[in-house]
């Protein structure tokens, strides 16, 4: 038996186990809190001699003052452009001269920072990474251009993308008053006006001790976690960090359906989505039941929109469904498919609408919902080999207002979801009378 069996079939008898002991931790993390507010998480993992750092701010683009969007994100790349103690350009050369990769990312509610080097290197970019924490030094002369590199970033991943200028006016219709309704990376014309002092404001509001998780990962020990924190961020000073004020989203009351034609579009595709409960948001005790639904609908070649559709019908290329329920609000759940060559997008939607219909009027089997909550949970016991993703998963969820104690049970909480559960996730969300539906087209060239 080859090693990825090995591993599957392992995975499989361990699954009973996460998914009755209630005790059961999936990373075995372990968390202590810095005088100055900065909550410290540390998994360790001995398999290799690599440490990974990560620190997440609690604060995203849905943060951002009105009219200001982009800004969260203009600042992660401005983060890079130096400090008192290290010149712009010289944090990722000194990561990369030591052997390691840095990279950062932003959402609509969290930024993160990361670095992966080996495990003899982690007190260097924990001292670089608490410098910018408290020294960022940034100056019209550093920060115009970079203006200019992410107003060209949005040009070539947006601008130029049909699905992805789809997604953002599908974001836009499916929150009518909440911030998730702006793109991360901002709406051009405000990306333009975005000043040193918007950047620097936003630096001194959100980025605190106290506003921030540090998450250390690999071939470490908590003692030396603990004084290498203790050490580097301890010194840097809590401060008043506001509270996230973001307006509600109202209630929906009609469908939307946008369709784009563009000759850039290599193939059709079609996908709709709802608003839903978040871990954190709305009806929140439908979270792990929606997760479940997703996998059992949309999660594979096993699930029930792939058999019928690409399989039995043969009407789809794919089809699958998304929930990521980790928004700090609300979150969406929907479906998506590729037409097979010469079926028409009505003839797909109508397709699926009838799927969905089923599970509304007849739900889903107790096999089905079994059979997604042992997928989901082998895909958990993966996830601890993996020297960075507990760290991501982690803070992640710590960013976003959850528990560590909430991530470590989460194959325990799955593992409780009933068919029952299951059925009334899918009846509280589906509702296409209040749904988002996209369609994009290829339209030849004239």
């Amino acid at each position: 038996m080859n090693t990825p069996a090995r591993l599957f079939l392992l995975a499989l008898l361990l699954i009973p186990q996460l998914a009755h002991a209630d005790d059961a931790k999936q990373f075995n993390a372990t968390s202590f809190t810095l005088k100055n507010g900065l909550e410290v998480v540390v998994v360790e993992n001995h398999r290799a001699p690599i440490a990974t750092q990560m620190v997440w701010y609690k604060v995203g683009s849905a943060d951002e003052q009105r009219g200001k969007t982009g800004i969260a994100h203009f600042l992660e790349h401005l983060m890079f452009r130096g400090t008192k103690e290290t010149p712009p350009g010289a944090f990722s050369r000194i990561v990369a001269q030591n052997g390691g990769r840095d990279n950062a990312f932003t959402t609509a509610d969290y930024t993160a920072y990361f670095q992966n080097v080996a495990a003899d290197r982690l007190e260097l970019v924990m001292k670089l990474e608490s410098e910018r924490m408290r020294d960022l030094v940034i100056t019209d002369a550093v920060v115009l251009p970079e203006r200019d590199v992410i107003l060209e970033e949005r040009r070539s991943r947006i601008d130029n993308s049909p699905a992805a200028l789809l997604n953002e006016q599908l974001t836009a219709a499916q929150f009518l008053n909440h911030p998730y309704h702006n793109p991360v990376i901002g709406w051009e014309h405000e990306m333009e006006g975005l000043t040193t002092e918007d950047a620097l404001n936003f630096y001194r509001t959100w980025y605190a001790p106290n506003n921030a998780v540090l998450v250390i990962g690999g071939d470490v020990s908590v003692d030396r976690v603990r004084s290498l924190a203790e050490k580097y961020y301890g010194p840097i000073p809590s401060r008043p960090v506001p509270e996230r004020h973001r307006v509600s989203e109202p209630p929906k009351a009609a469908a939307t359906h946008l369709t784009m034609k563009s000759p850039r579009a290599g193939e059709p595709s079609w996908t709709r989505s709802y608003l839903a409960p978040s871990y954190n948001a709305g009806e929140t005790q439908y979270a792990y039941a929606l997760q479940v639904l997703a996998e059992a609908l949309g999660g594979g070649a096993s699930a029930r929109f792939y058999h019928a559709l690409v399989l039995e019908q043969q009407v789809a290329l794919n089809a699958g469904a998304f929930y990521s329920p980790g928004a700090v609000d609300l979150a969406t759940f929907g479906f998506y498919a590729t037409p097979r060559k010469g079926v028409a997008i009505a003839d797909l939607e109508a397709a699926l609408e009838a799927e969905v219909k089923k599970v509304l009027k007849d739900g889903l089997t107790a096999e089905e919902v079994e059979r997604a909550k042992r997928h989901m949970q082998s895909q958990a016991i993966y996830a601890r080999d993996s020297l960075d993703g507990p760290a991501r998963v982690i803070g992640a969820a710590l960013a976003a207002g959850r528990t560590l104690e909430e991530v470590e049970t989460w194959p325990a909480r799955t593992g409780r979801v009933t068919v029952d559960e299951v059925n009334a996730a899918a009846r509280l969300v589906l509702h296409d009378e209040t749904a988002v539906t996209g369609v994009l087209l290829p339209e030849p060239t004239s």
